[in-house]
């Protein structure tokens, strides 16, 4: 069985057959979206020769932008089963989620804005109840929707070009992605305030909110600062999830991210005195986990020893 504290580099969907029964007082995971960011995100069964590719234009973007995606109305019928397809890939661990989390212990997913619908219902389906949805706003966003007038000058169609000025092809600006509140029932016929007791689950520290600068609702306003970037394409503020970790646990108590990129929430535990299993398959990004939490430990001995 696995044990806190430790950090496993291999396939979460097999891997965490080996956690016990009940044993995870908390799940922080920026799970895969599923919408084709790079290899490891590309979750359904149809592709194309252009997916993944890049473009001049593609190169000179930002990280996020550097490999070419899916069209959202795709390139063929099959491209239409990409939602079921990822509620399907979901369905393949989300049952072992439930089984090893403790009664009413939380889950917090991060999750992108198109496919989230399909893993809440995988969710539920499984056994969870669906909390609610917190608006995790950025601040900054990279804009890179396209004025289809160019489509049409391109064309040499100027008429179209005029007729269609300030039409753009594309989204608006991806202020905030979505983090998905899960708990697990507690007993039936009990109540929260007795699987507190009994688990030390199933309440939030609002109290904890001010610290972070935020107020009770359900958007939480946290920007990337510098040292939250360049260890992975999708990496996550570390003070975003030492908020989600202090919001739902307390010392001890015991966090697993099953898809821990760069270890960012196992940082974040690792700081607020919890235990924490981590989890990656990408080797190079376990790497980078292991260095970090090192780091911090060497970080943390020293800090000790002058004091």
């Amino acid at each position: 069985m696995y044990t806190p504290n430790n950090i496993y580099n291999g396939d979460s969907i097999e891997l965490i057959k080996n956690i016990s029964k009940s044993s995870i007082d908390l799940i922080l995971s920026d799970i895969p979206y599923g919408i084709g960011v790079d290899d490891w995100d590309v979750l359904h069964a149809n592709t194309n020769n252009a997916y993944l590719g890049t473009s001049p234009a593609q190169e000179k973007a930002g990280a996020i932008f550097k490999k070419r995606g899916k069209p959202l109305n795709g390139w063929s019928e099959a491209d239409r089963l990409i939602p079921k397809q990822y509620y399907e890939w979901v369905q393949t661990w989300v049952s072992e989620w439930f089984r090893i989390v403790k009664p009413g212990a939380n889950i917090f997913v991060f999750a992108g804005r198109r496919l989230a619908p399909r893993c809440i219902c995988a969710f539920e389906d499984a056994g969870f109840t669906y909390k609610d949805m917190i608006a995790w706003d950025k601040e900054r966003a990279a804009h890179r929707a396209q004025r289809i007038s160019i489509i049409f000058e391109r064309r040499r169609d100027m008429y179209s070009a005029l007729k269609w000025n300030g039409w753009k092809v594309g989204n608006l600006r991806p202020v905030f992605e979505p983090i998905l509140w899960f708990c697990k029932p507690y007993k039936i016929g009990g109540t929260i305030a007795d699987n507190v007791l009994e688990h030390s689950l199933g309440a939030f520290n609002e109290t904890i909110l001010k610290k972070y600068g935020q107020e009770p609702d359900n958007i939480f306003h946290m920007p990337s600062l510098q040292s939250d970037s360049g260890l992975h394409p999708t990496q996550k503020p570390l003070k975003l999830m030492e908020l989600l970790i202090e919001l739902t646990t307390i010392e001890n108590q015991t966090i697993l991210d099953p898809f821990c990129g760069s270890g960012t929430a196992l940082l974040a535990a690792l700081r607020l005195n919890r235990k924490y299993i981590g989890i990656e398959k990408e080797e190079t990004y376990y790497n980078i986990t292991l260095n970090r939490i090192n780091e911090e430990k060497i970080n943390a001995d020293n800090m000790l020893a002058f004091a």
